[in-house]
């Protein structure tokens, strides 16, 4: 039996960009640029990258909340893009997400009680008390009070919001979480807290993440393995520790070499990355990245390199490996 919960093939996601006053389409951004990956049963797939680069993207598409414009994810089994609306019911229980800003994502006019109860109810699971029971429950689980289920989401704390975030994704029991940026909105002394906080629920349900950040140190906590995304594609995939031990694209190493090192003034040497990132709208042909790297031959301005496994699963994206 396959142990792969989610496999993602040549994903492609693109957004017209309307212009004039009858609002004709006269470009196309391409923010997903046909990605591919699986994500194992049980583990954490860390997805890194600038702003922009895509990720949210990536998570809402493979997720249904936004339609795709090419590719094909197939979950646990099923095709994901096939679905009618019962199976895809059944989908949004199996699969939550955990939104980046704890401020926006809860109803500010909803109890916190309710909204955690919210997913419950829409798909009919267990009767009133039966629900209240599993909120209060729940809400003890992620480390706060069942009184709290009474109060406003404005009474709580960005860290106690994204627990009632956290509570609400899981009260579903659901096999498959997409944590989006989940601690980036939040101080760094709260930010270890919920950290520990996921990696503990994943281990009491079995869950498997795929993690949405930009802060490499964050995702190399949290993380199994981990993606390296630049400008809608993947560039770079490979185990953790292999990764940060020998990271293998250009654009790779500049993100290391920018990791602070505690305790030290002097900073790391390694690349450095000038320029902006290219516009989604009109990437650069060949290599996207071949613009800002300093190791740019001309064959990556000219041909667009595969992506490739070179031992050990480490795969990546890059001409300097052959």
């Amino acid at each position: 039996m396959c142990d792969n919960l989610l496999v993602v093939r040549d994903l492609v996601k693109c957004f017209p960009v309307r212009k004039g006053l009858l609002q004709r389409v006269q470009a196309c951004v391409c923010a997903v640029a046909g990605v591919s990956f699986t994500i194992r049963r049980g583990e954490t797939l860390g997805l890194v990258g600038e702003s922009g680069c895509g990720k949210t993207t990536v998570a809402r598409t493979i997720l249904r909340l936004i339609p795709a414009t090419g590719g094909r994810v197939v979950f646990d089994g099923r095709d994901v893009f096939a679905l009618g609306k019962g199976e895809l019911a059944r989908l949004r229980r199996d699969a939550q997400i955990i939104f980046q800003d704890p401020f926006s994502s809860l109803d500010p006019h909803m109890r916190v009680g309710d909204s955690v109860a919210e997913g419950l109810a829409i798909h009919h699971i267990g009767t009133p008390q039966e629900r209240r029971e599993a909120v209060e429950e729940m809400l003890q689980r992620v480390q706060l009070q069942p009184e709290h289920a009474r109060r406003y989401p404005r009474q709580f704390s960005g860290g106690q919001r994204q627990r009632i975030a956290l509570a609400r994704a899981l009260v579903l029991r659901p096999k498959f979480v997409v944590c989006d940026e989940p601690v980036s909105a939040l101080d760094v002394s709260i930010q270890a807290q919920v950290l520990n906080l996921l990696k503990d629920l994943q281990d009491e349900y079995g869950l498997t993440y795929l993690f949405i950040a930009h802060n490499l140190s964050v995702v190399e906590h949290v993380s199994d393995r981990v993606a390296v995304m630049y400008l809608g594609k993947i560039v770079e995939l490979a185990d953790r520790q292999e990764l940060y031990r020998h990271p293998l694209h250009p654009y790779t190493q500049a993100l290391m070499s920018a990791i602070p090192i505690p305790g030290s003034r002097a900073g790391r040497r390694g690349v450095v990355l000038r320029g902006e990132v290219p516009s989604p709208a009109s990437p650069p042909r060949g290599c996207r990245f071949h613009t800002r790297c300093p190791l740019a031959m001309e064959r990556c301005r000219d041909e667009e390199p595969a992506f490739k496994e070179y031992g050990g699963d480490h795969c990546v994206a890059c001409w300097l490996m052959e």
